[in-house]
C-alpha cells in the first residue's frame, strides 16, 4: 500500500506556528504534510520612514563618508534603498552605495543587492548569525582593517548588540539604521488562543521561525496571566527553531529547541520537522539515549591508560617513531558539526558543560565523527570562575560575560582559594564517564586555562582586543598581579592534577591571549608562574603548552618545561620548530580559515606542513586555533583521512 504524505508526516499533530508576514505560506505546508495547523501571526513590521538615522546615513554616503554596509534582510535592504532612492535619487545613491564594502547576511538581502544592480557583496555563510558575520569580516580582512571605518547596519526590527558591540571593539565608528520594528499585530485574539493553547498542552509542537516570535508569545502569555504555565508546556511538546539564531532567543527565555532543519528555511523546516516528528515526541518524553555501542570494558582508567599508551598521538607527545601522524583538532566538537547543534539546542552551553553524561557524549560523538587520534574532554576553559566567587554567563553565541572584574590588591584578597574538587567534581566526573566510554586505544586530553589568560578575562570580565586592562593591572600594581597569578596557578594545578586523576591522559593548557604581550612582559610577568603549572603535573602525563600570536616568544615558552608547545599559524613550522629545539614535541599549524577552501588549496597547505616536518619524531598535526563554525564535516573528515594516509618518511637530520 502506498503512504500518503499525510500518512509519513504529521499525522495530525497539532502545531502551533507563529509566522507573520508568510502565515498562509506556513498554514499551507503544515497542512500538506499531514499537521494540524494553528498559525497565530505574533508581530507586525512598522516601517519607519525617513528617520533621523538613515537620513544621516545617507548624508555621509552621498559625501563619502561610509566604508561599509552590513545587509541584515532582504525586506530592510529593499526598505533601506526605497527611502533614500525616495530623498536623494536613485541615480545617486546606487553609484555611492557601490563604492562601500558590502556585506550580506544571508540569500535574501543578496538577492535585492543583485536586482539592484550590486555585486561583488561578501556574502555571509548559514546559519547567518552574528558570530558568523564577524567570522566573515574578519577572514576577509586584517585584524586592523575596521579600524576608525564607518560602518552602517541595516537593522531588522531590533539591534543585534552582540554584532555592535564586537564591530565597536574592533575600533569601527558604527552607524545602525532602524529601517522598521516589530510590534504585536494589530489583532491580537490569534496570539492569545495560540499561546493559551500551548499553556493548556493541547499542541504537539510549536514553531519559532523568528527571534521576535518567542518574546511576544511570552509577553502575551504574561499579560493573560498564564506565563507560567506556557513556559512549563514548552517542556512537553516539541520545540522548532528555523536556526541558531533563534535559537538562541529561546535558550534566553528559558526554553531549549528539540529541532532545527539542515538550512534555515521554511519549506525545510516544515518538511523534515514533519518526517522526524514520532522521532522528536519519544526522545522528548524520554531522557537522551547515550553511548550506543561504546567500550565499555569494566577496566579503571588506569587501566585504559596504560592500554592507549601506544597510541599515536601519546607516542609523538614522547617523540616516538610512529607510523602514521596523530592528528587532533581544537575545537574538534562543535557548531560545525550538525549531531553537536541537535544536543546544544537542548541545553544551554554551562548546563552542557557541567552535564557530565552529555559532556561525554559530545566529546566521544566527535571524535567518532571525524576520526581524531584523539578526544579532548567537551569543557570550557572558564569554568573556574565560578568556583572564584565571580559570575559567568554567556550571552547567547556572543561569548562570555564575567561579572566582579579585578581592580586592586584588595580585590584580589578577597578571591577565594579555588577547591576544584568540590567545585569542578563535574568535569572530572565527565572525563571519568568518557574514559569509561572512549575506545581504550583513543587517549583522552584534559585541559584548563593558563593563569594569564584566566587572570585576564577576570580583569577584563571577558575576551578584549587589546588587554588594556590587564597590562594596566599588570604595570600599575605588580604585587596584585603576583598574588593574583600565584593564586590561580595553585587553583589550576588542583584542577589538572583532578582531571589527571580521573582518567586524563594528556593535558593541554590555553594561554589564548598571551600573544597580546611584548616578549619581555612575558618573560617577567607570566613565565613564572605558567612553569610552575607546567611543574606542577610535570611527569605524570603529557603536556602541551598552546598560546595565539606568540611566535615572537616561543623560545622563551618554552622554558615552562611542556613535552609539547602548540603553534599558531602565524608561524612557519620548519623555522620555528628549528628555532625552539627538536628536543620538544610541536603541534600545530593549519590556519582554520583553510578548511574554508577548496580541498585542493586545503591539501596543498595540509602537505607543507607535512613535507616541513619531514618525519622528524615529535610531531601532532593541529590546527593553530579551533575549527571555526562554518566549517563543512566532510571538510574536515576528508583533511584528516589525508593525514592518516601521509606516507611518514625517515626521520630528517636535525
Amino acid at each position: 500500500m502506498v503512504m500518503t504524505q499525510k500518512e509519513t508526516g504529521f499525522r495530525g499533530l497539532k502545531v502551533v506556528s507563529f509566522e507573520s508576514r508568510m502565515a498562509a505560506e506556513m498554514q499551507t505546508l503544515i497542512t500538506r504534510f499531514g499537521g494540524e495547523a494553528v498559525v497565530a501571526p505574533s508581530m507586525q513590521e512598522i516601517p519607519i520612514p525617513e528617520s533621523s538615522e538613515i537620513v544621516d546615513f545617507g548624508e555621509k554616503l552621498l559625501s563619502g563618508q561610509m566604508d561599509m554596509l552590513i545587509c541584515m534582510t532582504g525586506v530592510g535592504t529593499k526598505m533601506l534603498f526605497e527611502t533614500l532612492s525616495a530623498r536623494y535619487g536613485r541615480e545617486r545613491v546606487l553609484p555611492a552605495i557601490m563604492k562601500l564594502t558590502i556585506v550580506a547576511r544571508g540569500p535574501k538581502p543578496l538577492q535585492v543587492l543583485r536586482a539592484a544592480g550590486i555585486t561583488g557583496a561578501i556574502s555571509v555563510p548559514e546559519p547567518n548569525t552574528s558570530e558568523d558575520i564577524l567570522e566573515t569580516l574578519d577572514s576577509h580582512s586584517r585584524a586592523d582593517s575596521l579600524k576608525h571605518k564607518t560602518v552602517a547596519v541595516q537593522e531588522y526590527g531590533a539591534s543585534s548588540e552582540r554584532l555592535i558591540r564586537e564591530l565597536r571593539k574592533r575600533d569601527a565608528r558604527v552607524l545602525q539604521l532602524p529601517v522598521y520594528r516589530w510590534a504585536l499585530p494589530k489583532d491580537i485574539e490569534p496570539l492569545k488562543r495560540a499561546v493559551c493553547m500551548i499553556a493548556r498542552g493541547e499542541a504537539q509542537i510549536s514553531i519559532y521561525t523568528n527571534a521576535v516570535q518567542i518574546r511576544h508569545a511570552c509577553r502575551v502569555a504574561s499579560q493573560e496571566g498564564i506565563e507560567k504555565e506556557f513556559r512549563e508546556a514548552q517542556k512537553n511538546c516539541v520545540v522548532a527553531s528555523i536556526g541558531p539564531t533563534c535559537t538562541e532567543a529561546l535558550l534566553e527565555e528559558g526554553i531549549h529547541a528539540d529541532f532545527e532543519p539542515t538550512h534555515p528555511k521554511m519549506g525545510q523546516l516544515v518538511k523534515e520537522l514533519s518526517e522526524q516528528s514520532d522521532q522528536l515526541l519519544q526522545q522528548k518524553k524520554a531522557p537522551l539515549i547515550l553511548f550506543a555501542d561504546v567500550h565499555r570494558t569494566g577496566e579503571t582508567a588506569a587501566a585504559k591508560t596504560q592500554r592507549c599508551r601506544d597510541a599515536v598521538f601519546l607516542k609523538a607527545c614522547r617523540r616516538e617513531p610512529v607510523n602514521r601522524i596523530p592528528v587532533w583538532l581544537m575545537r574538534q566538537a562543535g557548531r560545525y558539526m550538525k549531531d553537536y547543534r541537535k544536543i546544544r539546542s537542548r541545553y544551554s552551553f554551562l548546563e552542557l558543560c557541567k552535564n557530565k553524561e552529555v559532556a561525554a557524549e559530545v566529546t566521544i560523538a566527535a571524535q567518532r565523527k571525524i576520526d581524531a587520534d584523539a578526544a579532548i574532554i567537551f569543557s570550557d576553559l572558564l569554568l573556574p570562575v565560578e568556583p572564584l566567587g565571580f559570575g559567568l554567563e554567556y550571552e547567547g553565541g556572543s561569548g562570555p560575560v564575567i561579572t566582579g572584574p579585578l581592580k586592586s590588591l584588595s580585590d584580589v584578597a578577597q578571591i577565594p582559594e579555588m577547591d576544584p574538587d568540590a567545585s569542578l567534581s563535574f568535569v572530572y566526573d565527565a572525563i571519568k564517564v568518557t574514559r569509561n566510554c572512549l575506545d581504550p586505544m583513543i587517549p583522552l586530553i584534559g585541559f584548563s586555562g593558563a593563569p594569564f589568560t584566566l587572570g585576564a578575562y577576570l580583569i577584563e570580565g571577558g575576551g578584549s582586543k587589546n588587554f588594556v586592562k590587564t597590562k594596566q593591572f599588570m604595570y600599575q600594581d605588580s604585587g596584585a598581579w603576583g598574588a593574583l597569578m600565584e593564586k590561580l596557578t595553585r587553583g589550576l594545578a588542583s584542577f589538572l592534577k583532578g582531571q589527571i586523576a580521573a582518567g586524563a591522559d594528556a593535558v593541554q593548557i590555553f594561554d589564548s591571549w598571551v600573544g597580546c604581550l611584548s616578549p619581555d612582559d612575558y618573560r617577567k610577568y607570566v613565565l613564572p608562574y605558567t612553569a610552575d603549572l607546567v611543574r606542577s603535573i610535570s611527569g605524570q602525563v603529557p603536556v602541551i603548552l598552546f598560546g595565539t600570536g606568540t611566535g615572537p616568544f616561543l623560545p622563551d615558552m618554552c622554558r615552562a618545561g611542556s613535552d609539547v608547545i602548540g603553534i599558531d599559524h602565524h608561524c612557519e613550522l620548519n623555522e620555528t620548530w628549528k628555532k625552539i629545539g627538536y628536543d620538544r614535541a610541536v603541534q600545530g599549524n593549519l590556519d582554520p580559515a583553510a578548511l574554508l577552501a577548496p580541498r585542493n588549496i586545503l591539501f596543498e597547505k595540509a602537505g607543507s606542513i607535512l613535507n616541513a616536518v619531514g618525519g622528524r619524531p615529535g610531531f601532532i598535526f593541529n590546527l593553530g586555533h579551533g575549527v571555526l563554525p562554518g566549517t563543512s564535516e566532510d571538510q574536515v573528515k576528508g583533511l584528516i583521512q589525508t593525514i592518516h594516509e601521509y606516507p611518514v618518511p625517515k626521520p630528517a637530520k636535525a
